[in-house]
């Protein structure tokens, strides 16, 4: 037996004696690749895979993100309940408080991105559950603060734990899911945010009367209870996260061969064993990627837009004219119709008819319409019925970017450096929007904010016509080149940029 322990099998490739769950994962690439003749796409007993890998992924999924956004935007909650009070904050000291949390998240999310497939011994099901916990445990520990100094330390921290989770989820569903099959998935656990701004209400409403208990005030409850909560989810996550397919103990041998398969045929993974390895030469690349800078952009409006909405609807709500407990409850029928246009409309539209650009679009004309009822009616009542239109615009654009940028960049490196630059850029949205409307939009119209919300609106419908044209106009060129030439002569190795890789529009 050779000194490294390994040996050859019929195919020639390594078995190693020391990791018997390498060798599955190797035998079943293998056989995925390897051409024998066979069609497994309409099989039905194989179809029922997505499903099997629905149940067991997506609630942990979904759970996870709930988590991340409840517990990055129950400050809001805080505030409204008295947190800005009793620390003495000024609105300016608030934004600061805001604006640490991005610094890091921005920071973190493409080594994040990078460290979760490339580094085999962390992986999704060690890191993500690591960090869950982590954050759980500062969001508990804002509880205890009792100076604006400790409150911007937790602040900085909890950015720093939370910045992988979003790029990185979307990243991980992307090892599960063929491209075509991926935004009802995105938007499944992405809906959760918007479901989280209306359980953050209804929770806030609830545990603010415990002001006075253990001698902490109310605010701080909501953020004890919450953070207790997701530590106990965190433990937990590591039991219940697989890292991949294939080394998926729940799948069988048919199952995983018929996943991978898929996703190497839709363009997801590569062909070959080492075409998703980790390379700077695809970082560079990536960042030469038009529609990656497009949609860039359009995060960027579009951040502006969720984190302005999610920090500030409650202090909105209350400006209208509402007691600080009506505006807790008030804001969640806004965020529960959210809820319901991102999970079943945008979705099932984006999905059916692969429409990510025009859902975004769509999105972005009912957010334009609510920004231009807010700014123009005197109404309390047509104001809150706004917020209808804006909240289910920008949380209905999210998930359809973060997809969109998913569907067009291959291999893995390049792929998982678009997603966090896009939502990179969605957070430096989110950095905006906590000065405009926390300090340079005096409440309660907030007209400048309100103004600069609407044009950015306007913006991402603009942009994302733009994307699709450019889209539109590579994938005819393609489609002259697969005329003229076969998939053997072309050059391996271009990704997205293959003739055979059509682009989602």
């Amino acid at each position: 037996m050779s000194p490294d322990h390994e040996r050859h099998d019929s195919a020639g490739s390594h078995l190693s004696i020391k990791d018997p769950e390498k060798n599955v994962a190797e035998a079943v690439i293998r056989n995925a690749s390897i051409s024998d003749g066979m069609t497994m796409a309409h099989n039905p007993k194989l179809e029922k895979t997505w499903r099997k890998i629905d149940i067991v992924i997506l609630p942990v999924v979904a759970m996870f993100y709930l988590l991340s956004f409840l517990d990055r935007t129950n400050l809001a909650n805080a505030r409204v309940a008295g947190l800005q009070e009793d620390l003495k904050m000024t609105n300016y000291q608030y934004s600061i408080a805001l604006t640490v949390t991005f610094i890091p998240y921005i920071a973190i999310e493409i080594p994040s991105n990078l460290v979760l497939k490339v580094i085999q011994a962390v992986g999704p099901k060690l890191m993500l559950p690591m960090m869950l916990m982590l954050w759980g445990i500062v969001t508990t520990l804002q509880g205890l603060v009792t100076t604006y100094s400790g409150l911007l330390a937790c602040r900085f921290f909890l950015g720093l734990f939370e910045g992988g989770v979003f790029p990185g989820f979307v990243l991980y569903l992307s090892f599960w899911y063929p491209r075509q099959q991926l935004q009802r998935r995105i938007s499944a656990f992405f809906s959760t945010a918007s479901l989280s701004g209306a359980f953050s209400g209804i929770l806030a409403y609830g545990i603010i009367h415990m002001d006075g208990m253990g001698g902490r005030p109310g605010w701080a409850w909501i953020f004890i209870l919450e953070g207790l909560f997701t530590i106990v989810f965190g433990v937990s996550a590591f039991f219940l996260l697989p890292s991949s397919p294939e080394t998926a103990r729940f799948l069988t041998m048919e199952e995983k061969d018929y996943v991978l398969r898929q996703l190497r045929d839709a363009g997801a993974t590569g062909f070959e064993e080492n075409a998703d390895a980790f390379s700077w030469s695809e970082v560079v690349r990536a960042l030469t990627l038009p529609q990656m800078w497009m949609v860039a952009v359009t995060f960027f409006f579009d951040g502006a837009q969720i984190y302005g909405l999610a920090y500030f609807t409650p202090s909105i709500i209350h400006g209208l004219g509402f007691s600080k407990a009506a505006a807790q409850l008030y804001s969640v029928p806004p965020f529960g119709v959210a809820f319901v246009a991102v999970t079943i409309i945008g979705a099932y539209i984006s999905d059916r008819f692969g429409a990510r650009g025009f859902v975004t679009m769509f999105s972005g004309v009912a957010s334009t319409i609510g920004f231009a009822m807010f700014l123009a009616s005197t109404s309390f009542h047509v104001k809150w019925g706004s917020l209808f239109l804006t909240i289910s615009g920008a949380y209905n654009a999210a998930p359809a970017l973060a997809t969109w940028s998913a569907n067009n960049a291959s291999p893995y490196t390049r792929r998982a450096v678009c997603i966090a630059i896009g939502v990179g850029f969605s957070n430096m949205g989110g950095i905006l929007v906590t000065w405009l409307l926390g300090t340079l939009s005096p409440a309660p119209l907030y007209r400048e904010a309100t103004i600069t919300l609407l044009v950015f609106s306007a913006l991402i419908v603009i942009i994302t016509g733009l994307n699709i044209a450019y889209l539109a106009a590579q994938n005819k060129r393609k489609a002259v080149i697969r005329a003229r030439t076969s998939r053997d002569e072309e050059k391996p190795g271009l990704g997205d940029r293959s003739a055979w890789f059509v682009y989602s529009l």
